[in-house]
């Protein structure tokens, strides 16, 4: 903190001075008391993770964990850095500039200028910076590079991810956190600079591993690649991965590409979507195991963008790949980075964003240990012990933070059966021999997902089902049958997915906050009008509530998932056990009270949570139950009055056994 003191300073002056400090003291107090009075009180769910989180049901190590090997640390860059005097210093790896104008540029020429001026360079000589944690042994290691996001280009943002580098490296991985600040600041629609800049990082690093007197010669595998991003980084490796197999710059094709590197993984760290549009689509990726991580308090990047990308991930090849998600209840955009902290807006952010109900730095420090270690010993050391959490993140309760958190999952064997894509008739499958039924339903209706951002959407469609078996009337426990939803499966499709007692079912659902009417009674058909009596006159229909009058449902849903077989045979089984039936986390991100009813359509996010049930655990429950033959799947609305669900991605998976060798079931 900067000391004042009138010391050299004449009388008058001194008054002045005080004057001064007394009048900014006295503002910066009001403003407080001002800012004070405005905010909200702090608002949080209920936690129920003591309950969730309880079980610890994988043996293997915490990979949050040190490893076993020493780390050694050193740069690699330019040597000529203005700025970065690690950079032109400190370098034990010299790289050449690359030149990135055709992918990034400055909004004007002032700018341009200015940036020239405080860099050194322009974006025709852009560095090949990066620093780098390894283990202080042969080798070779799988190679991870991490890349930050869009920050003050002044206040330096790769040093954030040290803790990650030195934990993955003590366990085996070689780690380069890459500096890109130089495509900070005021500019815009540089994503694409920021992937191309990674893959021009894998060049440096082919020629680190195969350069005689190289302190990594040798170590490198260049075979099993991973990289990872945060914020615009995060959508940055996507750009990468799709870069990483095209032949020419989408954008311009005088630019050739020749990268194929061996990347097995992508991870994104409350990602950015659509900064960037190749040829103005969304970037296609596929056939890359993907794992996604956001927080529900994002004071930066506040819509769990990366959703989007999730969807449009897509397994073509044959190969195992996996894709995984999880929203992070109350963490926040900058704490995944140490340099950012929980200031999401900037260092005067504190007085608009509520960073009161965060999670500590710690914590959510350790789940990006957690997850992300793990899925690195996955998917570049074949660790499949660790494959279970990515599907079910209960299994791994004891070495999770305490918070609540919902996880999105789908692995190459799974087979669609409804996804909601296919056209407007609400009855049909997204696959021959899938067609989809109700009983006494409220709502039905196949809508995009909503984003909690007004006016944008997670660009795929799902379907919404509503239901309320009270019958109106006088008589408020009077009940009708359950109502229900059903997919059905035609024999020739079943066989060709070879569905069967090692199979899974698995679909994504969220309950909402919507709660449709009481039921109308059944019609008596048995009476039969006399046509020459006088018809009795019409009740009117009772009054809907305005959706401005309609509560919240805050009461909680469970419902059955009942499967049939050819023979006629049925088993039962309750969601509930095979994750949390959570309604949407509602989440606060401002201080002012009303501020985020303003800013968002809804105050939470919609965040589906997927559930795999074994077709085992259905035979367990009913002995006879043939999975072989099952014809139908029905989510049966028995264990809750009414509510409205959101239902997409419906299938049938074969799964490696190492995704469900450990799993919290009803049947178990």
């Amino acid at each position: 903190m900067r000391r004042w003191t009138t010391k050299g300073l004449g009388a008058t002056s001194a008054r002045r001075l005080a004057l001064t400090l007394a009048g900014t003291l006295a503002g910066t107090l009001a403003g407080t008391l001002l800012a004070g009075a405005c905010a909200a009180p702090l608002k949080l769910a209920h936690d129920d993770s003591d309950t969730v989180l309880s079980r610890q049901l994988l043996a293997a190590p915490n990979p949050s964990h040190k490893g076993s090997f020493a780390v050694k640390s050193l740069y690699y860059g330019s040597g000529t850095d203005k700025r970065r005097a690690i950079y032109r210093d400190s370098v034990t790896l010299t790289t050449a500039v690359v030149n990135g104008a055709k992918f990034a540029a400055a909004p004007d020429p002032k700018q341009a200028q200015i940036r020239k001026k405080y860099w050194g360079f322009d974006f025709t000589k852009l560095p090949v910076n990066g620093r780098v944690w390894y283990p202080d042994a042969p080798g070779p290691f799988p190679l991870v590079l991490v890349v930050h996001g869009n920050h003050d280009m002044k206040q330096f943002s790769d040093p954030g991810y040290q803790y990650l580098g030195e934990l993955l490296a003590s366990r085996g991985f070689i780690v380069a956190s890459v500096d890109e600040n130089f495509l900070n600041g005021n500019i815009r629609g540089e994503n694409d600079a920021r992937g191309w800049m990674l893959l021009k990082h894998l060049q440096s690093w082919k020629r680190f591993n195969d350069s005689t007197g190289s302190p990594l010669q040798g170590k490198v595998d260049m075979h099993n690649i991973a990289l990872m991003g945060h914020s615009r980084g995060g959508e940055a490796v996507t750009v990468a991965g799709a870069f990483n197999r095209l032949p020419y710059y989408p954008d311009d094709a005088t630019v050739k590409f020749d990268f194929n590197f061996d990347i097995k993984s992508l991870v994104a760290i409350a990602p950015v979507d659509g900064q960037y549009r190749p040829a103005d689509k969304p970037t296609p990726v596929s056939n890359y195991n993907y794992f996604l991580i956001h927080g529900s308090h994002d004071g930066d990047v506040s819509t769990f963008s990366g959703l989007a990308q999730y969807e449009r991930i897509r397994f073509t090849d044959g190969n195992p790949w996996f894709k995984s998600a999880v929203f992070v209840y109350r963490a926040n955009h900058g704490q995944w980075n140490t340099t950012w902290g929980n200031l999401d807006g900037g260092p005067r952010s504190a007085r608009s964003l509520d960073t009161r109900g965060l999670i500590t730095q710690a914590d959510q420090r350790k789940f990006a240990e957690v997850y992300i270690s793990a899925f690195l010993e996955a998917t570049l050391r074949d660790k499949r012990e660790y494959l279970p959490m990515f599907r079910d993140h209960r299994v791994v309760g004891q070495w999770l933070p305490k918070t609540m958190y919902t996880t999105r999952f789908q692995e190459s064997g799974f087979h669609t059966a409804a996804d909601f894509e296919e056209d407007v008739d609400v009855t049909s499958g997204s696959a021959p021999g899938v067609w989809l039924s109700s009983d006494s339903l409220a709502v039905w209706k196949e809508l995009p997902v909503p984003f909690r951002a007004r006016g944008v959407n997670q660009a795929h469609n799902a379907v919404t089902i509503g239901w309320n078996n009270r019958i109106a009337g006088s008589d408020t426990t009077k009940l009708g049958k359950p109502a229900s939803f059903a997919l059905h499966l035609g024999d020739s499709l079943r066989a060709s997915w070879r569905v069967g007692a090692a199979s899974s079912l698995v679909f994504s659902l969220s309950p909402t906050d919507a709660k449709p009417g009481a039921r109308a009674p059944a019609r008596d058909s048995t009476k039969q009008a006399d046509s020459l009596s006088k018809a009795s006159p019409k009740k009117p229909s009772p009054k809907k509530p305005s959706p401005k009058d309609a509560k919240p449902d805050t009461v909680p849903i469970d419902l059955s998932i009942v499967v049939t077989d050819a023979g006629g045979r049925s088993a039962s089984l309750p969601l509930s056990a095979y994750g949390v039936v959570r309604r949407p986390l509602e989440s606060y991100v401002y201080r002012r009270a009303g501020r985020d009813k303003q800013r968002f359509a809804n105050v939470y996010e919609i965040v589906l949570q997927t559930y795999a049930i074994p077709l085992v655990d259905f035979v367990r429950a009913t002995p006879g139950f043939d999975p072989a033959r099952l014809t139908r799947v029905q989510w049966r609305f028995d264990r809750s009055v009414a509510g409205t669900i959101i239902l997409d991605n419906i299938g049938f998976s074969n799964m490696r056994p190492e995704f469900t060798a450990q799993t919290i079931g009803a049947a178990r």
